[in-house]
């Protein structure tokens, strides 16, 4: 049986109930009214003596919230904070960060299924860990990882919501990724790729080259960004918000100099990629490259001869666009480059560098450049 009781020295009502286990139950409504503190107790005893779900526990809420306010808690059905979510997040991150969001939440629902009307609060830890696994058979280990960190941070929104209690996706652990996934570029091997890439695709590898920054990035790249009589291209990173200066390597600048530059300085520099709105599309294309060059796999719908279809994962010889970014690190480091000249030009932060350094000088960037091999 319910029931309430004033405490000393607390303006609320306290509800006394017994929990599903048989012990007596005591705590704060957190109400001051006795005809809402009593309805709060007997929906706890209500909760408690049916031995509810988390999933009734929650409509208890809302029914409760909708009492009080006049209407139920906001979001409740995974589908509808999706929905939601994708909305607010228009307007909080860049457009590639918003695309990533969006696949990796349409791809959650569909391996929910039926269940993705369901609250919030009945997704459970083994339902993150089975979409982790299901994502890790179909790309690599390290795109599973990424799409698991992009969960948490849809799940993280929905606990600051107080739609659940927890954040389920921050329980599971990341994947083993394969030590040969990422590598380097050789000197040889780029000139293979710039022997069979065409048109702007040569500019959009040179640029990752020679300013190692991300694939999205690069196709983001427009013409006002560019000075060519400073000899510099200024931008901001796309994941990291980081404001970027470096100076305009020279096969980069021969690149852009015979480039047909157009009337509006706002224009992409590569506009072919810049209308290409999935950043994985674009990857899709540089594979293509590298199976050009003889460096990866030609992908094909045809089925292999081990029997498996093409929903089969494909093998992967660790070679991508990001390997650029790799590469450019490794060309600086083995030119002799100081750390911070290297991080300062790449983009990765650290304590350590940030601690030490306040600024790295331009002089020295464009000093560091020069010593990258010609490719």
């Amino acid at each position: 049986m319910a029931s309430i009781h004033r405490v000393k020295r607390s303006p609320f009502w306290w509800a006394a109930y017994t929990g599903p286990d048989g012990r007596r139950l005591f705590r704060s409504t957190k109400l001051t009214s006795r005809s809402a503190a009593l309805r709060l107790a007997l929906d706890w005893q209500g909760v408690a003596k049916s031995r509810a779900t988390e999933a009734q526990c929650r409509r208890v809420l809302s029914d409760l919230h909708e009492s009080v306010h006049g209407k139920a808690l906001p979001g409740a059905n995974v589908k509808e904070f999706t929905a939601q979510w994708i909305a607010r997040k228009k307007g909080e991150v860049e457009p590639s960060t918003l695309t990533a969001y969006e696949d990796v939440t349409g791809r959650f629902l569909a391996f929910l299924g039926p269940r993705n009307t369901d609250d919030m609060i009945s997704i459970t830890v083994a339902d993150i860990a089975g979409f982790r696994d299901s994502e890790a058979a179909r790309v690599s280990p390290s795109r599973a990882n990424q799409q698991l960190k992009n969960l948490r941070v849809f799940f993280q929104s929905a606990w600051r919501d107080g739609l659940i209690a927890e954040n389920p996706a921050a329980k599971v652990e990341l994947l083993k990724a394969d030590r040969h996934e990422r590598q380097d570029f050789t000197l040889e091997q780029l000139k293979k790729i710039m022997a069979v890439a065409k048109d702007e695709w040569r500019g959009i590898i040179l640029a990752g080259i020679y300013t190692g920054q991300r694939l999205g990035d690069i196709a983001r790249m427009t013409w006002a960004q560019v000075d060519l009589e400073n000899d510099e291209i200024a931008f901001t990173t796309g994941k990291t918000g980081r404001r970027v200066l470096l100076p305009i390597a020279a096969p980069l600048r021969e690149w852009i100099e015979e480039a047909d530059a157009p009337d509006d300085p706002t224009a992409p520099l590569f506009p072919k990629a810049a209308a290409v709105k999935k950043t994985s599309a674009l990857s899709n294309q540089f594979s293509k490259i590298l199976a050009a060059a003889g460096l990866a796999e030609a992908k094909t719908h045809e089925k292999a001869d081990d029997g498996q279809g093409r929903g089969a994962k494909r093998k992967r010889l660790g070679l991508s666009f990001h390997s650029l970014r790799h590469t450019a690190t490794s060309m600086l480091k083995n030119a002799g480059v100081p750390e911070a000249v290297v991080r300062d030009i790449i983009g990765h932060e650290s304590a350590l560098v940030s601690r030490r350094y306040t600024h790295v000088d331009h002089k020295a960037k464009k000093q560091a450049l020069r010593k990258m091999p010609e490719v």
